[in-house]
């Protein structure tokens, strides 16, 4: 999870759910628990918690914060990160249920309509 991968995986999974589950309630849940996922592993990593170290280790970060805010690609501080940097990846954590709608949303559109009649 990064603030550069978790918007597409996030949209691609909403649209996965909208694609797969049929029923309304259970698209719900699966959103909701997807997105509990995305969130606990993402501020975990952000947060530098221990349990995340394999895998920052794994995208080959500094840290969790490292790969959270760089991805291997940018080259932020991560290591003097002041409040700005946290107010903006609390907003960043705020649109994700934002980036799985989005998905939804694709994903109901691009499916076939129910033509009775």
């Amino acid at each position: 999870m990064s603030f550069l991968a978790d918007p597409p995986l996030l949209v691609g999974a909403g649209a996965a759910i909208e694609a797969a589950i049929p029923d309304e309630e259970a698209k719900r849940k699966v959103e909701i628990g997807v997105l509990a996922v995305f969130l606990v592993t993402s501020i975990s990593l952000y947060l530098d918690l221990g349990w995340t170290k394999w895998l920052w280790k794994l995208c080959r970060a500094r840290s969790g914060r490292d790969w959270m805010l760089n991805s291997g690609v940018l080259r932020l501080d991560y290591e003097e990160a002041g409040v700005g940097t946290h107010a903006a990846a609390a907003a960043l954590f705020a649109l994700y249920p934002l980036w799985i709608h989005l998905g939804r949303r694709a994903g109901a559109r691009a499916l076939p309509r129910n033509q009775d009649g």
